[in-house]
């Protein structure tokens, strides 16, 4: 039965991997980038959310509604300047970019906030520690569930808007083949800013329910980080469903990895992950990426 618990508490983990996945796939999927300040922008996006709370005295819940648009303009206005002129430039340079913008990001929080650590789930009330308990030592955590729900309406939303919207049409046709996109009337640097203002916004919204799990701080981004990459890789590049199945992949294998020894939590996630890139599946990722 422990085994059971560890697999069903993953599953519930690998839903907010999955959602803090969820914009790097988008961007990497529409713009081939890969946005180092990811975490960062998320860990931005809960402290944000934490001082609306203690301004306004509501739920992080409620105080993540006014955040949501803060963070999808944010974006917007993110590609159409920092990300927009180094897109320019070739690959590279968004790399530097964004790993420039997540440096500015960690000393701003650092110098507003301090090191502190803190909390979203003590404003958030019992649903942190609510459980639907199956037998003595099996039980359904609650938030693991709503982030699991969340993270498949936002993942399916954002497959049926690219499927069935013209606007969705416009970043997949980018995506392909962005010139001959541009020569039948689509505007790519309309199309990046849009797929970047969601992309920071899933970002937000990933960010407030790691803060209402567990613990954060000025440096909580780059863990984020690596852990969204991870899902990513594991799930394909630009898939979003595989986003999905990789950020559950990924929380499974962290909470098995506790199970057998909780120091080994961590280590087994970046095993899964190693192991995916060395089999014949990373090496055809690898090739398909150096073709393009």
């Amino acid at each position: 039965m422990t085994w059971v618990n560890a697999v069903i508490q993953g599953i519930a983990l690998g839903g907010l991997y999955a959602l803090l996945a969820c914009g790097l796939s988008l961007m990497f999927g529409v713009m081939r980038i890969i946005n180092l300040a990811h975490g960062d922008i998320a860990v931005l996006s809960a402290f944000i959310v934490w001082v609306v709370a203690n301004q306004w005295h509501v739920s992080p819940f409620v105080a993540v509604l006014p955040v949501l648009p803060v963070m999808l303009v944010l974006g917007y206005l993110l590609q159409l300047t920092l990300l927009g002129r180094s897109l320019r430039a070739g690959m590279l340079v968004p790399l530097l970019t964004t790993f420039g913008l997540a440096i500015v990001i960690q000393n701003a929080l650092l110098q507003i906030f301090s090191p502190d650590v803190r909390s979203l789930g003590p404003m958030a009330g019992g649903i942190v520690t609510a459980s639907w308990r199956i037998s003595g030592s099996l039980a359904i955590p609650v938030l693991g569930i709503v982030v699991l729900a969340v993270a498949v309406v936002v993942l399916g939303g954002l497959q049926l808007f690219l499927r069935r919207t013209p606007l969705g049409r416009e970043m997949r046709a980018t995506a392909q083949d962005q010139d001959t996109a541009q020569l039948v009337g689509v505007n790519a640097k309309a199309v990046y800013a849009r797929a970047t203002a969601i992309a920071v916004a899933t970002a937000a919204l990933a960010g407030v329910f790691y803060a209402i799990r567990t613990t954060f701080d000025p440096s909580s981004g780059p863990t984020q980080l690596i852990f969204a990459f991870e899902a990513v890789v594991i799930g394909g590049f630009g898939s979003l469903w595989g986003t999905l199945l990789g950020g559950i992949a990924l929380g499974i294998a962290q909470a098995i990895g506790a199970a057998i020894d909780p120091q080994y939590a961590i280590l087994a996630g970046h095993i899964v992950f190693l192991a995916v890139l060395a089999s014949p599946r990373g090496g055809l990722l690898a090739a398909k990426e150096t073709a393009q």
